[in-house]
């Protein structure tokens, strides 16, 4: 029976084991000082992390773990290097580095000629202000790290909006300025590459923020043309192979006209894939441990239309909860305002209703949206 060590305890985590379970799999989850465990309780031994430890003794801790996998970007890559005498660690560390840094990887796109939005790194108010002056209003500022679901991003439309923020701004963290495209949606690609090097992309899917932070996913992404799909799996195509990847890697992506501009990347199982649960394919969850356990990958393609809404900071009404056309997944997460606490999906064989479907769903999570002439 293998065993997988996981690199933190949140709701990715808690899925992954979930998946894991009935393929035979054995799971310990790597917690930093004072992180909340509660999502992987009772699937798998927790260790917390302490500075002094050496990486074997880690090892050691974690149970000799056959493989280490991550549930988020935001890791000590040097960490994970260190466990690499002892077993492997996928995806591999430079790829994380690079992803937990949106200048780097902004920097690295830019470099292996993949199209983004213009932007620039800036680090002080002087360079945000030539920054600013050089792109054109309006621009969203964003911190280069700890900045996911909306938090430490800015968007800036005037000389009041950067002066603004340069005087919150008590000390300076590495930021990027990023300039504003008119995009027509958002797309997103999970793509998937073993140990062995087989390959495999779910369909694109169509993601809709708010306020930073994903509310909803519908795949296969409605009115897709070959052309969009094509870019996007020769885009993950090159990316799994420059970093000869083993997993899962998420591609969120801008659409500006007929291209994709590569927003972000997530080096794991991300959000925008979790319909897979529901879609009558091997999940993402199960197909990445599939991949890092050196298993033949599950089928990508869905045998429904899918849809997944987020639960933000709120459960379900009851009568939703309960209901057989929707599954329900919480994370054994506390309530708070905006806070990722379990999500819906649903499938239907029609697209057109499916989106009516999920319309309908997420007024009733969230009518006071719903009622509100702005949402």
């Amino acid at each position: 029976m293998m065993h997988i060590a996981i690199i933190g305890c949140g709701q990715l985590a808690r899925m992954m084991a979930l998946a894991g379970w009935p393929m035979g799999l054995r799971f310990s989850f790597l917690a930093e000082a004072g992180e909340n465990s509660d999502c992987v309780a009772g699937l798998g031994a927790v260790v917390e992390r302490s500075p002094a430890v050496t990486a074997e003794a880690l090892y050691e801790a974690l149970g000799r773990p056959d493989v280490v996998t991550v549930e988020r970007e935001q890791v000590d890559t040097e960490l994970l290097r260190s466990l690499r005498p002892w077993c492997p660690v996928y995806p591999d560390p430079d790829a994380i580095a690079v992803c937990q840094h949106r200048g780097r990887e902004k920097a690295f796109l830019q470099s292996r000629g993949i199209a983004l939005a213009p932007f620039r790194r800036v680090n002080s108010a002087d360079t945000l202000c030539a920054a600013v002056a050089e792109l054109g209003y309006p621009v969203f500022v964003k911190s280069c790290e700890q900045g996911y679901d909306g938090q430490n991003q800015w968007r800036l439309t005037s000389d009041n909006d950067r002066d603004a923020l340069i005087a919150q701004l008590e000390c300076w963290p590495e930021l990027v300025v990023e300039a504003q495209v008119a995009f027509s949606r958002e797309l997103s690609i999970i793509a998937v590459r073993s140990a062995s090097g087989t390959e495999a992309c779910y369909p694109l899917t169509e993601n809709r923020h708010q306020g930073g932070i994903l509310v909803s996913s519908q795949a296969p992404a409605p009115a897709l043309t070959p052309a969009l799909e094509q870019q996007a799996r020769e885009l993950a195509e090159r990316l799994l192979q420059h970093w000869d990847y083993v997993g899962v890697l998420a591609i969120e992506c801008f659409v500006v006209g007929d291209q994709l501009l590569v927003n972000e990347l997530a080096p794991r199982v991300h959000n925008s894939g979790h319909w897979t649960q529901v879609a009558g394919v091997c999940s993402q969850f199960e197909n990445h441990l599939r991949a890092i356990c050196g298993r033949g990958l599950g089928p990508t393609q869905p045998l429904a239309h899918a849809a997944m809404l987020n639960l933000l900071g709120q459960l379900p009404p009851d009568h939703l909860a309960g209901s057989g056309e929707i599954q329900l997944h919480l994370y054994n997460k506390q309530l708070k305002p905006r806070r990722k606490i379990g999500h819906l999906n649903l499938q239907d064989p029609d697209p057109q209703r499916l989106q009516q479907r999920l319309a309908t769903l997420e007024a009733a999570v969230y009518p006071a949206q719903a009622e509100s002439p702005s949402a």
